[in-house]
Order: structure tokens, then C-alpha cells, then sequence
């Protein structure tokens, strides 16, 4: 695992921040627990953005 990491640090992080990204739109479109820690005037926002 190592050896992965030290040749592909790039690929791998870019990779890991896609997977965030998403993770984060998924979460406001569905209403996920993020989503609900936010303060109301930013869920009414997102909301009505998406």
C-alpha cells in the first residue's frame, strides 16, 4: 500500500477529493446529516438552489 501511495500521491488525491465533492452534493440533495446541521437560513438557500 505504500509502495500505491508514494508512486500515485496526485491521482489518489484528486481522486479522494471527487469522492468528497460528491459526497457533500449528495448529502444536500437528499437532506443528509450534514445538511440538517446546518443553520436554517443556509438550508433554506441550498434548498432553493437545488
Amino acid at each position: 500500500m505504500k509502495t500505491i501511495l508514494k508512486t500515485n500521491k496526485k491521482p489518489f488525491l484528486a481522486l479522494m477529493i471527487i469522492t468528497i465533492f460528491i459526497a457533500g452534493l449528495l448529502d444536500i440533495k437528499y437532506k443528509g446529516l450534514l445538511f440538517q446541521l446546518l443553520p436554517d437560513t443556509v438550508k433554506s438557500y441550498l434548498a432553493d438552489i437545488i
